[in-house]
């Protein structure tokens, strides 16, 4: 029975990889990798020889049509991407949504992403927030950083080491001073770092240091009005 699934992958620590996955992996006819270096070493960790074939953002459109015929014809694809979860910032929306347009079943495993331990360890509230990713290089970011500065929910957002500072002061600048911040990097591996503090402070922790490793920044959602005037009041 044709079948695509898709499968997380550890974000750092080989651990994290769960048993359900691998035995998918094991199982697939072929395997959609995202960089297939990164992945045939993830597969001789765990003694996995499968067919791979490349996919990545700047093929998945011109490969969509084969990999929907495959299916279609009776096979079942594993989709992975470098870390984490297929289709959360990496490739994989468009083969999901094809599968979705032709009646393929598909099948999400749960697993490793980076969005959730970030957002748990930033203590700020959980309940409701809002996943921005990686926000716009140029077109339509200040305009996206003033609506986000208004938003009530915690932000999660993704970003490069290099842009990290750029980005605190963005924050000093369309959210203020005061608004918490919290930065976790390098998740699940030996250099794990999570730093809390208002942008201004974490500007000062991090100014001078040589910044490595993936990114997550939490920022606290705005208070609502009445709140804050009643704590005035107070």
């Amino acid at each position: 029975m044709s079948k695509l699934f898709v499968v997380p992958t550890p974000i750092g620590n080989l651990e994290d990889m769960t048993l359900r996955a691998i035995r998918i992996l094991k199982e697939a006819d072929t395997i959609l990798a995202e960089d297939t270096r990164t992945t045939g070493f993830l597969l001789k960790h765990y003694q996995i020889d499968k067919k791979i074939l490349s996919y990545h953002k700047f093929n998945e459109h011109k490969t969509l049509q084969k990999l929907i015929e495959s299916l279609q014809s009776g096979k079942t694809l594993a989709l992975v991407s470098d870390a984490g979860t297929p289709s959360i910032s990496d490739p994989g929306f468009l083969l999901v949504r094809a599968c979705v347009e032709n009646d393929i079943e598909i099948e999400c495993l749960p697993g490793a992403t980076a969005l959730i331990p970030a957002l748990v360890n930033s203590g700020f509230p959980s309940d409701r927030f809002c996943f921005e990713g990686f926000l716009p290089q140029k077109k339509g970011r200040q305009k996206h950083l003033q609506e986000l500065a208004l938003e009530p929910r915690t932000i999660v957002l993704y970003e490069s080491p290099f842009r990290l500072l750029k980005l605190l002061s963005e924050i000093v600048i369309y959210f203020g001073n005061d608004r918490m911040v919290a930065i976790s990097r390098e998740l699940t591996k030996i250099y794990e770092e999570n730093l809390r503090g208002t942008a201004p402070e974490l500007i000062e922790k991090l100014k001078g240091r040589t910044i490595k490793g993936e990114i997550v920044v939490i920022i606290k959602g705005k208070e609502k009005q009445e709140k804050k005037e009643k704590s005035e009041i107070d």
